[in-house]
């Protein structure tokens, strides 16, 4: 059922007329249309001619985003297996701005070494996907969600991405903040800084109910104090000179114009425009962008009247070229001061390393084995290991980092379904065997499958159409399925 606007708020409503004027009744009348429906790509996974790998037509590009497709439709996503290979991402059209917004960034950033990056309120993932795709080669993005339940869904959504310089992280702000600024990085702390903050959700009105059912102006102005407090907690894990991407998907002045004037004034930043003529080749107008509220505020603003999107605000800030603030960290004890000793890596999980590609451009030839605390070994680039081993001696709860390659049982690796995943994983190096779409389904809902005989007994991938989708155990005449149980398709299969 679409949104009817004679329901919203009183006070949102004087507040939307105050902000747009006589423009108010057309935003008011898009609010009761259907959100459309877009995706993204994955440019890891996809490639021109592939088109049959789209779950429903596509006739229109996001004008802001290269990999960016309107469809005509809503398809079943859960029972599309190319959705579960991390083909594409579900993802509103107006945060694919995100993309544009890197282009900005990168060009007042030195791109000849890899960046270290920061994805602070990073679930589900959608934005985190983005930064890896708009990164230099060799760089590393550090997602984190501090909500439980919310972080697994990261960590599942970014595994199945695959791309291999990622850490997932469920970490508080400050302890980020505490932490970071002492890292042994080539120019200390992060380069670049995402904060898509919590907020009153007004720009997503007629996509969640639960959003419109808590609005109300004093959840507007806790979110605005709550944003601020997250805010000056993190902002010392941003190095001098680094770039912040402040970003709401609410309209009010107060969690928009007004926080970001604020992280100027009392935090310390310069806030920096974006060329979207220069960069999309069009006037922002043309292509249905918004100007700030704010006229002497460079920033930019998605409305549903006119763009095909949900509200969204984006502004781009650079920190000041200030020295570090000194930051109160646990002393280490003697024994994390001793040189690591670090234990020979079993030959299993050396074996599942000879399976990747090497690492990325500006990298050492090698990655490093890494256990993780809950005793899955992973494989990683220098970089990435240097950051997880830093988080697990600071007892930061870390999720993921690099290439899960499984846990060991006995002398065995249980392959973890995120190397399977991974883009980092050369496929030609393992018994593959390519499923019709029935048994990729089946494959899915973790249901068991059998395989030609003459497939080797041991570890199997299994893929659609060239994609990926996991491992299974080939016994001989029967095959175990190895797919999480907690990422299984539970609907009926179409």
């Amino acid at each position: 059922m679409n949104l009817d606007a004679r329901t919203l708020p009183a006070a949102f409503r004087s507040q939307m007329q105050t902000l747009l004027g006589a423009d108010s009744e057309a935003f008011f009348k898009a609010l009761e249309q259907a959100s459309p429906v877009s995706l993204r790509l994955n440019p890891a996974k996809f490639s021109p001619g592939q088109e049959d790998r789209l779950p429903a037509r596509s006739t229109e590009t996001v004008p802001w985003c290269p990999w960016g497709r309107y469809l005509d439709v809503r398809p079943s996503f859960t029972l599309d297996p190319a959705f579960h290979a991390g083909a594409y991402y579900v993802q509103e059209a107006s945060s694919m701005f995100l993309w544009t917004v890197m282009r900005e960034a990168l060009g007042h950033l030195d791109t000849t070494a890899p960046l270290t990056a920061l994805d602070l309120c990073a679930a589900p993932g959608g934005k985190s996907t983005l930064l890896l795709d708009a990164l230099p080669e060799g760089s590393v993005l550090v997602a984190n969600e501090v909500q439980r339940q919310r972080a697994f869904v990261l960590a599942e959504n970014l595994a199945k991405w695959g791309h291999p310089d990622t850490i997932v992280t469920q970490s508080d702000p400050a302890a980020l903040g505490a932490l970071f600024p002492a890292m042994a990085f080539p120019r200390g702390a992060f380069d670049l800084m995402l904060t898509d903050v919590p907020c009153s959700g007004e720009g997503m009105f007629r996509k969640e109910p639960d959003a419109l059912r808590d609005w109300s102006p004093a959840a507007v102005s806790a979110c605005r104090e709550r944003q601020r407090d997250i805010l000056q907690a993190v902002w010392p894990a941003l190095r001098p000179g680094g770039l912040l991407i402040y970003s709401t998907c609410t309209y009010n002045l107060a969690e928009n114009e007004e926080n970001v004037r604020w992280i100027a004034e009392q935090l310390g930043a310069g806030i920096l425009g974006i060329d979207v003529e220069g960069l999309l080749g069009g006037s922002p107008s043309a292509l249905g962008l918004s100007p700030s509220f704010d006229a002497g505020l460079p920033a930019t603003r998605f409305l549903p009247h006119r763009s095909r999107g949900e509200g969204l605000f984006m502004a781009l800030l650079q920190k000041d070229d200030r020295p570090l603030q000194k930051t109160a960290r646990r002393p280490d004890s003697g024994r994390e001061r001793r040189k690591e000793q670090r234990p020979p890596v079993p030959a299993a999980v050396a074996e599942a390393i000879s399976w990747l590609g090497k690492p990325g451009k500006g990298q050492a030839a090698e990655y490093a084995a890494l256990m993780l605390p809950d005793g899955t070994y992973t494989a990683a680039s220098p970089l990435v290991a240097d950051i997880a081993r830093l988080l697990m001696k600071n007892r930061l709860p870390l999720l993921s980092a690099g290439v899960a390659l499984g846990q060991l049982k006995g002398r065995d690796l249980a392959a973890d379904t995120a190397l399977a995943l991974s883009t980092a994983l050369d496929p030609h190096r393992l018994p593959c065997h390519e499923l019709d779409r029935e048994q990729a389904l089946r494959f899915l809902r973790r249901e068991a499958l059998t395989l030609p005989a003459d497939l080797p007994k041991g570890l199997v991938l299994v893929s659609w159409k060239g994609l990926p989708l996991g491992f299974v155990r080939q016994l001989g005449s029967r095959a175990n399925n190895l797919y999480p149980a907690q990422w299984r398709i539970r609907s009926n299969i179409g």
